[in-house]
C-alpha cells in the first residue's frame, strides 16, 4: 500500500453507484417495494421479512479483539467479507449500523468501512442517512416534554416525584456541557424546576427498543414499558402512564423499517439501528438482521467494540430475545493492536516487534477462548495495515493454529473482495462443517448477581464483583419492580477485560465493580455501570469536524 492511498471519501467518491432497483433485483425485491430515498437509498417493508427463510439461512457474527483507540476494521471487514463471499459464489447481505454523528465529528470518524470495503454512499450514511436517529431522539424528547408537562399540570397530574425521574433528552452530539443541567427555570410557567441531563441519541433506550423489538405492535408495547420514576406514593411510573407509546411510535413509524444500500461492488447493505456497546446492547435491529436473513443465503453483521463487549451482547441478548442463531464467528485482530496489548505506545504501534506481539497475543487468545464458550469456533481475521511483518504475522497464525483456530489475511481495505476471498472460503467452510453448535452463556431466570458473576468471571476473567451501597439499593428496586428475569447489559470500558482501562492484555487477579444499576424495562434488559461510563461524550481539543470542507458544488471532503 503506497502513501498516496486515497483517503476513504475519495474512494467512495470515486464508486460508480448502481441504482438502489438495481441492487434490490439481486435479493429478488420488487421496486413497488421499496421506499425511496433518493436515487441510493431505501426503506424496506417489514412484510418482507420471512421467519423460515431466517431460521434456514446463514447469520455470521464479525467481532474483534480488545481494541485501540482507532478500533481494529470490524466493519471494514465485515464489507469486505460479504464482497468476498459474493465473489466465491454466496449470496450475502452485510447488516450493520447506522452511525453517530457524535463519533463522526469527534474522534473517532464515520462508520462506512474503509478502502475499497465501504457501502455507499457513503457522506449520507455517515450523514443524517434516512433521518432514523431524529425520529428516535424527537420520540424520546417527547416523552420528556410530556413528563415535564404533568409534573406542573394541575388536572392530571399522577404526583410524580421529581427527585427520582432518571429519564434524560438525547440529542446526537457530543456535547460534555449537557451531561448534568437544570431545567424549569424561570417562573411556574416554565415548569418545575429539577436536575436533568442529555444523553447521546445512541444511548437512548428508545434507540435500544428499536433494536430489539420484533414487529410494530411489539415496538408500541416496549415503548410504554419505559420506567420514568416513582410517585410520592411510592409507586412506578411508565410512559403508558402517560399514554405516550403512540405517539412515540408514530414519530418511528418510518425509522422501525431497514434501510438498504449498497457495497463499493455492488452488493445489498442492509443498515439499521445504532447503539453504542460500551454502554448499550452494540448491535443493529433484529427486524434488520431477520430482513437480511429472509433475502440472502448468508448475512455478515458486526457487533461493536471487542468480543467481551458486543459480541456478548448479541450472543446473550439480541440472539436469544431474536431467536437467531449464528453459524460462524470471525475474530478480528490487528497486528498493531497485538503490539498495544503487549506494552506498546501509540507512537510504537506500527513499529514492528515480535516480542511485543508475542506478549499481546494472549489477549486475543483470552477472546477465542470466550467465543469457544458459546458453543463456536472462530475464525480470526488478521485485518492486513502495511507495517504488518511477515515475522508477525506467522506468530499469530501458529499461535492461532495451536489452539484449532484459522488465522486468515484479510485485506478488503486495499483489495475490496478480491483480497477478502480466502477468509470467506474459511467462514463457509466452518459454516458447512456443521460443528458449530450456538449456546447461550447463561440462563436469564438466574439471579441478576449470579448472571453479572458469570460474564465478570467466563467473559472478563474477573475473580470477583463488588457492589457499592448505591447499587445494592438499586438491585433492591430491581427486584421491587420484578425485573429479575431480565438479561445483563454491561456497561464496561471498551479498552481493557476488567472496569480499568488500564489494565491490557489478559489481566489477571482483579475484581470489577458494579458503581450503580440502570434498567431498560421497555428494551428488556439490566444495566450494571462498571466504573465512570459517560452517556454523554465530550469532544477531543481537536476534533475531527475541524478537517472537514464541503465546496462551492456541495462535494464534500475530510470526513473519514
Amino acid at each position: 500500500m503506497s502513501n498516496d492511498f486515497k483517503s476513504d471519501i475519495e474512494i467512495a467518491q470515486a464508486c460508480e453507484m448502481q441504482h438502489i432497483k438495481q441492487i434490490a433485483e439481486r435479493i429478488n425485491i420488487s421496486e413497488d417495494d421499496l421506499e425511496l430515498y433518493g436515487k441510493y437509498k431505501a426503506k424496506l417493508p417489514l412484510t418482507l421479512i420471512d421467519e423460515s427463510k431466517v431460521s434456514s439461512n446463514h447469520l455470521v457474527l464479525v467481532t474483534a479483539m480488545t481494541p485501540t483507540p482507532a478500533g481494529e476494521g470490524k466493519t471494514t471487514t465485515s464489507i469486505g467479507l460479504t464482497e468476498g463471499m459474493n465473489k466465491i459464489g454466496h449470496k450475502a447481505t452485510v447488516v450493520l449500523r447506522e452511525p453517530s454523528l457524535g463519533p463522526v465529528f469527534g474522534i473517532k470518524g464515520g462508520a462506512a468501512g474503509g478502502g475499497y470495503a465501504q457501502v455507499v454512499p457513503m457522506e449520507d450514511i455517515n450523514l443524517h442517512f434516512t433521518g432514523d436517529f431524529s425520529a428516535i431522539e424527537k420520540a424520546n424528547n417527547l416523552l420528556s416534554a410530556l413528563l415535564d408537562n404533568n409534573l406542573q399540570s394541575k388536572t392530571k397530574n399522577l404526583g410524580i416525584d421529581p427527585r427520582t425521574i432518571g429519564w434524560k433528552r438525547v440529542m446526537d452530539m457530543n456535547d460534555r456541557a449537557l451531561r448534568d443541567i437544570t431545567i424549569g427555570l424561570g417562573g411556574t410557567a416554565n415548569g418545575i424546576p429539577r436536575e436533568d441531563g442529555f444523553n447521546i441519541t445512541p444511548a437512548s433506550e428508545v434507540m435500544a427498543i428499536l433494536c430489539m423489538a420484533e414487529n410494530f405492535e411489539d415496538l408500541k408495547e416496549r415503548l410504554g414499558n419505559i420506567y420514568l420514576g416513582m410517585t410520592f406514593k411510592k409507586e412506578p411510573i411508565y410512559a403508558r402512564d402517560l399514554k405516550a407509546e403512540n405517539a412515540m411510535a408514530i414519530l418511528l413509524k418510518d425509522a422501525i423499517k431497514p434501510n438498504l444500500v449498497q457495497t463499493m461492488e455492488g452488493n445489498p447493505a442492509i443498515i439499521h439501528g445504532g447503539p453504542f456497546a460500551n454502554i448499550a446492547q452494540g448491535t443493529n435491529t433484529i427486524l434488520a438482521t431477520k430482513m437480511g436473513l429472509s433475502l440472502s443465503d448468508y448475512v455478515i453483521t458486526e457487533a461493536g467494540f471487542g468480543a467481551d463487549l458486543g459480541a456478548e451482547k448479541f450472543l446473550n441478548i439480541k440472539c436469544v430475545s431474536g431467536g437467531l442463531k449464528p453459524e460462524a464467528v470471525v475474530l478480528v485482530a490487528t497486528i498493531r493492536a497485538l503490539r498495544h496489548h503487549g506494552g506498546a505506545k501509540k507512537d510504537e504501534y506500527n513499529t514492528a516487534s515480535a516480542e511485543r506481539v508475542t506478549t499481546g497475543f494472549s489477549n486475543l487468545e483470552k477472546h477465542i477462548e470466550n467465543v469457544k464458550k458459546f458453543g463456536l469456533n472462530p475464525v480470526v481475521a488478521i485485518n492486513v495495515f502495511p507495517s504488518d511483518t511477515d515475522e508477525e504475522v506467522n506468530i499469530v497464525k501458529s499461535k492461532c493454529a495451536a489452539i484449532g483456530v484459522q488465522a486468515i489475511l484479510a485485506n478488503g481495505f486495499a483489495d475490496g473482495g478480491s483480497g477478502m476471498t480466502d477468509l470467506a472460503e474459511a467462514v463457509v467452510s466452518e459454516v458447512e462443517s456443521g460443528k458449530n453448535n450456538f449456546v447461550q452463556l447463561y440462563d436469564w431466570n438466574m439471579s441478576i448477581r449470579e448472571k453479572i458473576e458469570k460474564i465478570a468471571k467466563e467473559i472478563y476473567g474477573a475473580d470477583g464483583v463488588d457492589y457499592t451501597k448505591k447499587a445494592e439499593t438499586d438491585l433492591k428496586k430491581i427486584d421491587q419492580l420484578e425485573l429479575n428475569a431480565l438479561p445483563i447489559c454491561m456497561a464496561k470500558t471498551q479498552k481493557s477485560f476488567s472496569d480499568n482501562d488500564q489494565l491490557l492484555a489478559r489481566p489477571s487477579g482483579f475484581n470489577v465493580s458494579v458503581r450503580e444499576f440502570e434498567f431498560a424495562a421497555g428494551a428488556g434488559f439490566i444495566i450494571p455501570i462498571l466504573g465512570k461510563m459517560m452517556r454523554m461524550p465530550g469532544l477531543p481539543t481537536t476534533p475531527a469536524s475541524e478537517g472537514m470542507h464541503i465546496d462551492n458544488n456541495g462535494k464534500i471532503s475530510g470526513l473519514s
